[in-house]
């Protein structure tokens, strides 16, 4: 009778980890020393003493090596090895431990492989059944501590369902996963005991051999790795595609919203991606990658893409689909840091981190980082662009409300200096839609089509009656974005002219208001002006610095780390359009800004003012 083999060898990823971190088991002591220095008036010194203890956790393995097994075809074998995985981990909050299959060096690929035979002959994933098909599986099994008693929580296979001792699915054999899943936790550390081993999970494997598996040496691999709350959240891992379609990940655990999947698409074909409606705090959002570990990854196919950029679709996409990850840019600081905005952004390659992104689109992470607003905590990527100026690479998200004092007036956080601050009575910025403002009567303090009064906008201008946000504003969440219409994180906050300029006051033609909604050392870019802003960055990007009707010219503005998207208006529609303000006044009650189309860009291009648009930042250094 002929055998095969199944070889099958499980490695333990073994994390060390000493994180400076003040954790709420720190100990503190503080001692009175009455009796020690005494000065004449009879005061007394006091010294003072803590300890900072450091979040120290290891995940260790042993019979990570002895999982060998020769398995007749037709046969399986339900004990091929056991793996004893021993954490200990002192941070409070406990503990999780994932596991993915690792088969050759690789996240997410959970067959066994014969190199000589090639992939059609892997033996995959499975619950190690009697069928057509060879598979192989694992089962956990949790050992209690000794003293004290305080065992791993099981979880599910397919959710996060837990599973105690005497639950039909405790020791059940599972697939192997393809991306990481928590496969044990424990809810606190805070009575460890002395044993230094902390905790113990053992892993089975079983496999089963069909009657038509070529006989060979089969080889595979698990992953497990811990995570605790001071050391991060769950690991990255590949995630799964869809033939025929872009499937956008937000490649966190952590991040707010969901996306739809771009489907009908053809090899070698044109596609603009889709704007992004993840977000996440602390977190600058900075484009699209198709590596889920593109921070570490150096493949020369590693790319990113601007969230709207106009791509040719890879070739194998039609046959297996493309995963798209958000790239996500932790903040350094805010915003109204001048110190670090020079830090990031300085005017000289010495003085600066960033390196300006190159011109045809293709940068990497080098020329991007993210600042927090502090006025609402909103945090935005930032990017030295062609220009050599540090540009927001998001739109503008604040709101007529937010929490520092509610008071513009403050000169740590802004460059406006109005009296009335940004909140609901001032000129230009209203609260949010809560009547059918096309049908009300009501003025709401904007102003009328000439810019030079406020009062209610009549006739055919009423349906440019704008509130600061709308129905289709941030704090909604969009269930996917087939449709161009539907509200997308990413295309910010709508403004009119006079709410972007914190103006109270009518500008004429050609005139360029320094103050603005931006925060302090940030300002609306200029329009039609080549020393600064929109018709500048044209230039330096390649264009004309007047109006190109190119899919190529568009395309270069929407590329990362440019990123500026077709956010629509008010009044247009989001996704075919987009329309940015600057803070130079046109003539007639407008105001010059930037017009993109998929196939036009204008960056003098002339906008009425009482329309609501969306509004980029630059740094003034």
């Amino acid at each position: 009778m002929m055998k095969t083999s199944s070889n099958i060898i499980k490695s333990v990823q073994v994390l060390s980890l000493l994180c400076c971190i003040m954790l709420g088991m720190v100990f503190c002591c503080g001692v009175m020393l009455n009796s020690g220095v005494v000065y004449a008036d009879g005061s007394s010194a006091t010294s003072s003493a803590s300890v900072t203890v450091l979040a120290a956790c290891t995940l260790s393995g042993t019979g990570m090596d002895s999982h060998n097994a020769e398995i007749n075809n037709g046969q399986y074998n339900s004990n091929i090895g056991t793996t004893t995985l021993k954490a200990f981990c002192n941070d409070n909050e406990g503990f999780s431990i994932y596991a993915v299959g690792y088969t050759d060096n690789e996240i997410g690929k959970n067959v066994l492989t014969n190199s000589t035979l090639g992939s059609t002959h892997d033996i995959v994933t499975g619950t190690a059944i009697s069928g057509n098909t060879s598979n192989w599986a694992m089962k956990l099994a949790t050992v209690s501590n000794p003293t004290p008693t305080y065992p791993i929580i099981i979880m599910g296979s397919t959710d996060d369902t837990e599973k105690q001792a005497g639950d039909p699915d405790y020791s059940a054999f599972q697939n192997v996963p393809s991306s990481y899943a928590k496969v044990a936790k424990r809810e606190s550390s805070t009575d460890v005991g002395t044993n230094a081993e902390g905790a113990t999970l053992t892993t089975t494997y079983q496999a089963y051999i069909s009657p038509t598996q070529a006989a060979g040496t089969y080889t595979g691999q698990v992953k497990y790795t811990m995570v605790h709350p001071h050391n991060g959240e769950a690991p990255l891992s590949p995630q799964p595609s869809t033939a025929g379609c872009i499937t956008y990940y937000a490649n966190t655990s952590s991040a707010q919203g969901t996306m739809g999947t771009q489907c009908n698409l053809t090899d070698g074909a044109s596609i603009t991606l889709y704007a992004s409606n993840f977000s996440r705090t602390g977190y600058g959002f900075a484009g699209w990658t198709n590596k889920y570990d593109y921070a570490t990854n150096t493949d020369s196919d590693l790319k990113f893409y601007g969230p709207q950029e106009t791509i040719t679709v890879p070739e194998g996409t039609a046959a297996n689909g493309l995963s798209l990850y958000a790239v996500w840019v932790k903040s350094v600081g805010t915003l109204q840091d001048a110190n670090k905005v020079a830090e990031l952004c300085g005017t000289t390659t010495t003085d600066n981190i960033l390196t300006k992104a190159p011109t045809d689109g293709t940068a990497n992470l080098s020329s991007v980082s993210a600042l927090t607003d502090q006025r609402d905590n909103q945090t935005y990527a930032i990017a030295k662009l062609a220009d050599g100026k540090c540009w927001m690479i998001e739109n503008l998200r604040l709101d007529s409300q937010y929490t520092v004092g509610n008071n513009q007036t403050d000169p740590s956080v802004t460059n406006a200096s109005i009296s009335q601050g940004y909140n609901p009575s001032f000129i230009g910025l209203a609260e949010p839609e809560t009547t059918n403002f096309y049908n009300s009567t009501t003025a709401n303090s904007l102003y009328s089509i000439d810019g030079s009064t406020a009062s209610t906008i009549s006739g055919s201008n009423q349906g440019y009656r704008f509130p600061r946000y709308n129905n289709f504003n941030t704090s909604q969440r969009a269930a996917n974005t087939t449709n161009t219409n539907v509200n997308t994180y990413s295309y910010g906050n709508y403004y009119t002219w006079h709410a972007v300029i914190a103006d109270t006051t009518h500008y004429t033609s050609g005139a360029h208001n320094t103050t603005s909604i931006c925060p302090k050392g940030w300002s609306i870019p200029q329009g039609n002006n080549t020393s600064a802003g929109f018709t500048k960055l044209d230039i330096d990007m390649g264009g004309t610095g007047a109006r190109q009707s190119t899919a190529e010219a568009s395309n270069r503005w929407r590329k990362y780390p440019s990123n500026f998207l077709l956010s629509g208006g008010f009044s247009s529609s989001r996704g075919s359009s987009g329309y940015y303000w600057s803070s130079t006044a046109g003539g007639n009650g407008s105001s010059n800004g930037l017009y993109l189309s998929s196939t036009i860009v204008n960056p003098t291009y002339y906008t009425d003012k009482p329309y609501g648009l969306t509004a980029r930042c630059v740094a003034d250094q």
